[in-house]
């Protein structure tokens, strides 16, 4: 009894010393901290209050993460709300995607899409697959695509391994293609067996020489692949336009810097441009270069900010010939996303897909390029709603990067360019990559790549046509200032093509 006494005597004595050692480390650290900000020059808040002043840092660091469980609304967060991933996330877990009572949509808002349901909505029995389109008749090996909606550009480096596994895997699965983004082709992108779009950016990772100018053998190593099946140039893209690729040189890792040609550790910064595209005249010279050399469709994507070059492009392309045009133009909306981007361009610079779009398809139409050039739309398009609306206006397929990182579990940290991304999704830390089973998120993908196809066509057949294609501009409106809503084709009108001469 006493021996036991004299034992848990002496434990509370060492745990009351531990106490008093954390303590009084714990109060010179303040005291040190203290001197620090009150001496300090840099931060007003830090100096007028020592200490307490730090937590102003914490909080909003924290806010961040924390502002979208607790304080917004389900509809008033950016870039996405939580309505939108809500929806998102259960097409991908196959959660019923159902809801009760009532919209918590404002249907008041000036720009609001309704979509325009018909009395004699399509019978099941009715409806019709999404018809495959043919993708560059002219190249050796068109492309006959199946599916409208497909993953958009991510690069391998911008996310990571098992984020391309699952996203190859998942597309192989849903039947959508994937496109590499311009950080090259990596053997993940592959491994799945998905139909693959490469990316050729300025500049010209996995296909460049030493001076980092096009390699056409690498090209035509890249283009090898059964499952390569189209080339995008990419001119800009919506959150940085005027800039290239940004990749931290904490991403640039061995294996990444092999893929790209680029040292390694090393900040990963493309030019603002093509230095060997300046003018329609190269333009086209590089597109039709570009399908010789791989047989395959070639077209390019761009954030639009000034337009006329599009109707010089059209302009020369009949000038050249019909076979000589782009296979298919990719628009991004000025408001698109992207793991690192200057706030300056993110925010201010190129149109939304709201304007873009039914502009370049308008002058695509009005050069009497309809039939030749298809149309992909990109930029926060990762519901139903927003996926049927450009289809609606003119496009041919839609494109979705965030949609897709939500699928595999992003939860809109906003970490994408600190190499700490919590769901493992835009990180090359392993220990944090652990929580991204590509086999898991692969299903996730493939179940919102089919539930985004399945709820566009139940826009469609409520509007009265058999498959989603169909859609057209009147079957859509707008709200307006005076909170009527006035159909898309009264404020774009179809346009007919003109005559060529």
């Amino acid at each position: 009894m006493k021996e036991s006494f004299v034992s848990a005597l002496n434990f509370v004595q060492a745990l009351s010393a531990i106490l008093v050692f954390i303590i009084g480390i714990g109060i010179i650290a303040v005291a040190v901290m203290y001197v620090i900000d009150r001496t300090q020059t840099s931060h007003a808040v830090r100096r007028n209050f020592p200490v307490v002043g730090r937590f102003r840092y914490a909080f909003e660091n924290m806010g961040e993460y924390f502002r979208q469980y607790f304080f917004a609304q389900d509809r008033e967060e950016m870039p996405f709300n939580r309505a939108q991933r809500s929806w998102v996330y259960r097409a991908a877990k196959g959660i019923d995607n159902t809801v009760a009572f009532g919209s918590t949509r404002d249907l008041r808002p000036v720009g609001t899409v309704i979509f325009v349901n018909c009395p004699y909505p399509v019978l099941e029995t009715d409806i019709a697959p999404t018809s495959p389109y043919e993708i560059g008749p002219y190249a050796r090996q068109p492309y006959v695509a199946k599916s409208i909606f497909n993953v958009s550009a991510m690069s391998f480096g911008a996310i990571s391994k098992p984020a391309v596994l699952a996203l190859s895997n998942g597309s192989r699965m849903a039947g959508n293609w994937l496109n590499t983004g311009e950080g090259g082709l990596s053997p993940y992108h592959l491994e799945g067996g998905a139909d693959i779009v490469f990316q050729m950016g300025t500049a010209k990772y996995g296909v460049r020489d030493d001076e980092g100018n096009l390699s056409d053998e690498k090209l035509k190593e890249v283009a090898s692949h059964d499952q390569m099946k189209m080339i995008e140039i990419k001119l800009s893209q919506g959150a940085k336009p005027g800039k290239g690729g940004i990749l931290p040189g904490a991403k640039v890792t061995a294996e990444i810097a092999k893929i790209r040609g680029i040292p390694e550790g090393e900040d990963s910064i493309s030019p603002n441009r093509h230095p060997d595209i300046d003018s329609a005249e190269d333009l086209l010279d590089m597109i039709n270069h570009i399908r010789d050399i791989t047989g395959k469709p070639v077209g390019f994507k761009t954030v639009i900010g000034a337009y006329g070059w599009l109707d010089e492009l059209f302009e020369l392309v009949h000038k050249r010939g019909i076979e000589s045009a782009p296979d298919f133009i990719t628009v991004d909306s000025g408001d698109g996303g992207t793991g690192a981007a200057p706030m300056s361009l993110m925010d201010s610079v190129g149109l939304p897909i709201r304007e873009s779009l039914p502009l370049v398809v308008d002058m695509i139409n009005r050069h009497g390029l309809d039939e030749r050039i298809h149309v992909i739309a990109s930029g926060k398009l990762i519901t139903p709603m927003e996926a049927a609306w450009a289809l609606c206006v003119g496009a041919d397929f839609i494109n979705s990067a965030r949609g897709f990182m939500f699928a595999l579990g992003c939860i809109q940290a906003l970490q994408c360019n600190k190499n700490t991304c919590p769901t493992g999704v835009t990180t090359h830390d392993k220990r944090l990559q652990r929580g991204l089973v590509p086999e898991d998120k692969a299903e996730r993908v493939r179940r919102y790549s089919e539930n985004m196809r399945k709820e566009i066509g139940i826009i469609a057949h409520s509007c009265g046509v058999t498959e989603p294609r169909k859609l057209r501009r009147f079957h859509c409106r707008i709200v307006q200032h005076d909170g009527r809503s006035v159909p898309l084709n009264e404020i774009y009108p179809d346009v007919e093509p003109r005559k060529v001469a």
